[in-house]
């Protein structure tokens, strides 16, 4: 897919487009897991998932108690209906998803520079970790309600068999993260693991916690401590953004995340020799090497401004 150049932004009165890869150059974001994307880490490869069924309960939720607070106070039955129709189309689906399986995870080998992208007909790709490419979208609308704004980060990958059917040339995740800086937070999950290492980026948080970090077990642990304002806080989530439920059906979906089980990409995501490890192009250096003075420079004039 023909994108412009890494680092280049768009901005239009009501949206925002930055183009972040190729060529993968840093963005100056501190890399952030916003929406528990990564399944598996370690020192060979990076599983990516685009699964997230707690971030639509997290959505849905708070407009449930929304029109529930409306109809209670005004007892108006379109009111209600509206509000059916708003919040039953989504938990409509969100129920559908939790019979299905959970889609397989895109796999960033940073040793071998390489994606490995798993097909729903049980075929994957194998394409170059610098053709990858990627941009975080944001889009606002202005209504009586105030000013909205949403958005998403996009990952293009392109099938590397040159006689691919048209319809089977691209292959895209959206990830609905808001666009913006959080997107590019999201992407530097992915970015950074394959350009400086598996320490630069978040562990896993997909799967059961212990026990103390779960929503119940840090307020638990926020009371015995006297610490009200966590306690207040925790309680805020749980009722107010649905933070409970949307643990336990991300529990019940990934507390054991599927992995990629074809017997090529097993041997595929083995380590390699250290003297084996593919190398950036210069290309990629050479870019890498530019947008880090630039970021240098950036930060120097903040400082004596």
């Amino acid at each position: 897919m023909s994108t412009p150049p890494a680092g280049t932004t768009k901005k239009r009165l009501f949206s925002r487009n930055d183009y972040l890869a190729p060529l993968p150059i840093p963005t100056g974001i501190k890399p952030s897991d916003v929406l528990n994307t990564i399944w598996r880490k370690n020192g060979v490869f990076l599983d990516i998932g685009n699964y997230s069924i707690g971030s639509a309960v997290m959505i849905i939720w708070p407009t449930a108690i929304q029109f529930s607070v409306i109809y209670y106070i005004t007892s108006n039955l379109l009111i209600l209906g509206v509000g059916l129709i708003i919040v039953g189309i989504p938990i409509f689906y969100v129920i559908l998803g939790l019979f299905r399986e959970v889609p397989l995870p895109v796999r960033f080998n940073r040793q071998r520079r390489e994606v490995c992208i798993p097909q729903a007909d049980g075929e994957y790709w194998i394409v170059p970790w610098e053709s990858v490419t990627a941009a975080a979208t944001q889009h606002s609308s202005v209504s009586q309600a105030g000013r909205a704004t949403m958005g998403m980060l996009f990952i293009g990958f392109d099938n590397p068999d040159p006689h691919a059917k048209e319809d089977n040339k691209h292959y895209s995740l959206g990830f609905n993260c808001g666009g913006g800086t959080t997107a590019m937070a999201l992407w530097e999950c992915m970015r950074s693991y394959m350009e400086i290492g598996p320490d630069a980026v978040p562990d896993s948080r997909v799967g059961v916690a212990p026990y103390e970090e779960t929503q119940i077990g840090s307020i638990i642990t926020d009371l015995c401590k006297g610490n009200l304002l966590g306690v207040f806080w925790g309680l805020f989530c749980i009722t107010i953004l649905g933070t409970y439920l949307a643990e336990k059906l991300q529990n019940l979906k990934l507390s054991h995340p599927p992995s990629l089980t074809y017997p090529a990409i097993i041997e595929w995501s083995k380590p390699l020799p250290p003297e084996q490890w593919a190398k950036r192009s210069p290309e990629l250096e050479a870019a890498i090497a530019q947008r880090e003075a630039e970021l240098l420079a950036q930060t120097q004039h903040t400082e004596q401004t």
